[in-house]
């Protein structure tokens, strides 16, 4: 490392440790001074960068380290943006205050509320904050909020983001979820998600933010449920005029009902699609939600539809059991998300009640399965599969078991099913060589230098390395259904094992009371149209069956029985 000459303590050996402990001794004036002349210099480089840039006789590793670098002075700055931000938030009350009370004892009048000038003060820096930054007030002010949870409850977070192990995006999408919990429950936050730094470091925003609602779930169930209570009551629909006679159209709704609709219309954008239809996938989607909303006796026609839900039956018959379901394609809901509508699902209507699914109801009624979990890593394990396309309980179950795309640090939805090992190469059709992908990842052989299962002691479970070309290593892993506070060493997530309760006095899971006339295994969540077929069945018995005797099967020491379809 070399030193710059208009630093403090450029010269020496120990010139690096000295100009930092002279930057910590110098003031706010001082610094800004100091990052001004760096700024200098590298919007010099940005705009004239001579042939500092010219590829011919170098190598690829010089760009790919200075792109690392760039990318660590990044996450610096932004961890000393969020301390100025908050540094200025105080500093504005303060003056703001002393302003007041001086202004108060002047005239001889009551000093004003003191939350009331805070409030004016912070209005002064949201506006200061959105001129400096050129953010708009709105995002100004998220910044303030976000910074303010960043420095005063998430400490390990922080000096993750300074030290250039998570990335801003990650760290701001930790404090936005984290708006909702008490300040002594985001530190325990905090602390949980430092501690699995390595098991996130591949993790996208969509995963960090499942993981907060996962961990903050575990650890206050009682306020999960409260907060989706509340934010149930929110539900809105809004119309955002758009460019070129455009509009964005946008319904909040529980989790569980978005999913659906989303899954409806995609399913209905395929069908249209395979009819001829040329168009996007997206943008059909859209013509379909046109369609059915003003135009319903055009809709489409009714067609197997299917939202998985993973919950455990702990969560599912008592309420206070804390354990938060996941659903498929989307990440962590508190179980009161779901409970209910689960429990209306997998309930007949009563004699002489009109059954709310119609004539089909005894059909289209949820399913409920069972899946096994890995007594540590708390994730869905394993099937085999002589084919090469992975059938169809496999895809399900893949899909429950990463929730969403397993490339670093992606958040789209998981939409094919990739053998990690190719079949070209060898590779069998097993959940243990599968993963959800995109459209993207799934061209990894293109787009990565390598890409291989490994096993990992400090992190057990389904653990993926993705290495590009530049050398750049990261590890993936499916979404944890329980965060570590919810984990046992010995225990799996099913109803045999876990808290205390959560089985019979047989040793029988909860699910068991359930009576049902067609026994299945796997896990199947929530259907709007069931698949009711013999040979669907079939395959999800055949597919996931769980059984300890059989490859694949569930470990001895697991949990042990039944599903039943309702």
């Amino acid at each position: 490392m070399t030193s710059a000459p208009w630093f403090p303590g450029s010269s020496g050996e120990d010139a690096p440790e000295e100009t930092l402990a002279a930057l910590r001794r110098t003031d706010p004036v001082g610094l800004a001074q100091h990052l001004g002349d760096l700024a200098f210099l590298l919007q010099g480089l940005a705009g004239d960068p001579a042939e500092l840039f010219t590829t011919e006789g170098r190598a690829r590793r010089e760009f790919s380290d200075l792109l690392g670098a760039i990318q660590a002075s990044r996450g610096a700055l932004d961890s000393l943006e969020a301390r100025a931000v908050i540094a200025l938030q105080e500093t504005t009350r303060r003056e703001r205050w002393e302003q007041a009370r001086d202004d108060a004892a002047h005239e001889d009048a009551a000093t004003p509320s003191r939350s009331r000038i805070e409030k004016e003060a912070d209005g002064s820096t949201v506006t200061d904050i959105s001129l400096i930054t050129r953010r708009s007030p709105h995002m100004a002010g998220r910044t303030l909020a976000s910074a303010r949870r960043l420095v005063a409850t998430l400490p390990r977070i922080m000096s993750a983001l300074a030290a250039g192990q998570i990335g801003g995006d990650a760290a701001y999408a930790v404090a936005d979820a984290s708006a909702v919990l008490e300040p002594d429950l985001a530190r325990e936050v905090d602390r949980i998600l430092g501690e699995r730094l390595p098991e996130l470091d591949g993790a996208g925003t969509r995963r960090w933010r499942d993981a907060v609602a996962t961990v903050a779930g575990e650890l206050d169930p009682e306020g999960a449920a409260l907060r989706h209570r509340r934010a149930r009551r929110d539900r809105h629909v809004t119309m955002t005029p758009g460019q070129h006679g455009m509009a964005t159209l946008t319904a909040r709704l529980s989790a569980l009902d978005a999913q659906q609709i989303r899954r409806r219309l995609s399913r209905e954008a395929e069908r249209r699609r395979a009819a001829g239809d040329r168009s996007g996938h997206s943008a059909v989607m859209a013509d379909a939600l046109v369609d059915a909303v003003l135009r319903p006796e055009e809709g489409a026609p009714p067609v197997t539809l299917e939202v998985g839900v993973i919950i455990t039956d702990r969560s599912l018959f008592s309420p206070d059991a804390g354990d938060v379901a996941h659903l498929e394609g989307y990440g962590a809901v508190p179980a009161e998300a779901v409970r209910e509508q689960l429990l209306a699902c997998t309930t007949p209507p009563a004699a002489g009640e009109r059954d709310p699914f119609g004539p089909d109801g005894e059909d289209v009624r949820a399913t409920l399965r069972r899946l096994y979990s890995h007594p540590t890593a708390d994730e869905l394990i394993t099937m085999d599969a002589a084919s090469r396309p992975f059938p169809p309980a496999m895809r399900r179950f893949l899909s429950r078991r990463d929730t969403t795309c397993r490339g670093p640090f992606c958040n789209a939805q998981i939409r094919q099913y990739d053998h990690i090992v190719p079949v070209s190469r060898g590779g069998p059709t097993s959940l243990d060589n599968g993963q959800g992908a995109c459209a993207h990842c799934n061209k990894k052989e293109q787009l990565a230098a390598r890409v291989e299962r490994v096993e990992n002691p400090a992190l057990p479970g389904h653990r993926v390395r993705w290495t590009g070309h530049s050398g750049a290593v990261r590890e993936t892993g499916p979404t944890p259904l329980r965060g570590p506070s919810g984990r046992s060493g010995s225990s799996g997530r099913g109803g045999a094992s876990g808290r205390e309760g959560s089985s019979g006095p047989d040793g029988t899971s909860g699910l068991e009371g359930l009576s049902g006339p067609d026994v299945t295994s796997g896990l199947e969540g929530l259907s709007g149209r069931a698949e009711s077929s013999d040979q669907g069945a079939a395959s999800d018995r055949g597919a996931a069956s769980g059984r300890a005797d059989e490859p694949g099967g569930a470990p001895d020491d697991g949990p042990s029985g039944e599903e039943r379809r309702l």
